[in-house]
């Protein structure tokens, strides 16, 4: 992809995939989810979850799975917050740049 990433769309990536499971979902699982819309590698996603959780936006709990401990992240009531705020920000923000590639007036 040509175009960058920033923190705030990492951020709101992740709070989208996150929030499809509502017991919450596992760290490689996300990362394949995020891939399908950009790419990311495990050691750049890491670090977003982790500042996720510290923003109270995730919760984190282990899980058994084939006799050990996987970690899941579920989003909280402030992640749903804040992803209801980056969809709304990002709809505005879209569609401005949508107008200026279509060559429409704004």
């Amino acid at each position: 992809m040509v175009f960058n990433t920033g923190a705030a769309l990492l951020d709101a990536i992740v709070l989208a995939v996150v929030s499809k499971e509502e017991e919450g979902t596992y760290g490689y699982k996300i990362t394949q989810d995020v891939r399908r819309a950009i790419d990311i590698s495990e050691s750049t996603l890491y670090p977003v979850l982790r500042r996720l959780q510290k923003d109270e936006c995730l919760i984190v709990y282990d899980r058994e799975c084939g006799g050990r401990n996987r970690r899941y992240y579920r989003i909280t009531d402030c992640g749903l917050t804040k992803l209801q705020e980056y969809r709304r920000e990002w709809e505005d923000y879209s569609s401005k740049i949508s107008e200026l590639f279509s060559g429409e007036e704004l």
